[in-house]
């Protein structure tokens, strides 16, 4: 059988551990604890009862315009929706880079990119971010054949934040689309979606995975400008998002008081998090995300990582060639996080 080469030589995209629901304590892929809105339940059920046997809105229509009133964009016309950000991201690097491009990312962060380069048959290149996890300046340099650049912020695995003033400098420098993925925005206290509006090489990906609780329902969408969307529609699927999906992300992005409760609880418990990891020797960095990112003095960490799954907790073990390893907590119930805190800590008084 022959496969495209480009196919043939990549390295797949490896997610997180998925064990059957009720098994594991899950802090390993950064979902929201809590059930989703009241209101999504509700869609779910009413779109169920609906016209399964018709096709659904191929531009999510509803979904559009409650985003664009929920995050106080110009107009409906400035969104993209799809099936899960990842799906969102797949068409802008099919709409932007081509066999032989390239596109640019920082490192340590989302691998998802490199993966999306390697379909296309382009090349990607990495920039390290400095030990303060900033972005050097070459992160901003343009050349001929950059034709993407994507910088996850927050970011992951470091949960840290580029401040929105500085990724407008990187976007005013650029020759190329500057691709801001907001995954984890709800978490922090800034955004770049004022970046958008001024500038047509800046756009910005969100999903209602994390801070929505809808992770299993696949939803994700794009702001850029309305020439922008209207041109990478072409390449979407005909019927990307199903009906049931349109109803429920359009009900959560009309839930925006019960997102705001939320995410101020789990911010809460990520503070609790780090503070209690500090004391156990771990550097935690300070994180804008629904997760934490932290390395211990003893550098065990695949022997705590297995560890916790020994005792049905699932947090997620990370290494980065070059880098180096550490572990990326998820945020979970304040119950959950004492679990984990409490077998760590029996593992560190086992292993000192």
């Amino acid at each position: 059988m022959q496969f495209r080469p480009a196919l043939a030589a990549m390295k797949p995209y490896a997610p997180g551990e998925q064990p059957p629901p009720g098994k594991f304590i899950k802090l390993n892929t950064n979902e929201n604890p809590f059930p989703p809105p009241p209101a999504v339940v509700a869609a779910i059920t009413a779109a169920a009862s609906g016209p399964l046997n018709r096709y659904p809105d191929p531009m999510a229509t509803s979904f559009r315009r409650a985003a664009a009133d929920a995050l106080g964009l110009p107009g409906p016309e400035w969104v993209l929706a799809g099936n899960g950000s990842d799906e969102i991201l797949t068409i802008l690097v099919r709409g932007f880079v081509g066999e032989g491009q390239s596109l640019r990312l920082p490192y340590p962060s989302y691998i998802l990119y490199r993966t999306l380069a390697d379909i296309q048959g382009a090349s990607w290149e990495q920039v390290p971010f400095a030990d303060d996890w900033q972005l050097p300046a070459a992160f901003g340099e343009s050349r001929e054949d950059l034709r993407l650049v994507l910088l996850p912020n927050p970011n992951s695995p470091s949960g840290t934040i580029v401040p929105p003033a500085q990724i407008k400098e990187i976007a005013d420098s650029l020759d190329c689309p500057l691709v801001v993925d907001e995954a984890y925005v709800d978490f922090a206290n800034e955004n770049c979606l004022d970046l958008v509006t001024q500038n047509e090489r800046a756009m910005v990906t969100r999903t209602l995975s994390k801070s929505y609780g809808l992770a299993g329902l696949r939803f994700g969408f794009l702001v850029a400008q309305p020439h922008i969307v209207a041109e990478l529609t072409k390449i979407k699927d005909s019927y990307n998002c199903d009906m049931i999906s349109i109803a429920a992300a359009t009900a959560a992005m009309n839930s925006q008081d019960w997102l705001a409760e939320k995410v101020a609880a789990l911010n809460v418990t990520r503070q609790r998090m780090a503070i209690e990891l500090g004391e156990m020797g771990f550097k935690a960095v300070p994180s804008h995300a629904n997760f934490v990112w932290c390395t211990h003095p003893s550098g065990q960490h695949k022997a705590i990582y297995e560890y916790l799954k020994a005792n049905q907790i699932l947090v997620r073990y990370m290494e980065f060639p070059e880098w180096g390893d550490g572990l990326r907590i998820s945020v979970g119930t304040d119950e959950q996080i004492d679990a984990c805190l409490l077998m760590i800590r029996r593992f560190l008084n086992q292993n000192s």
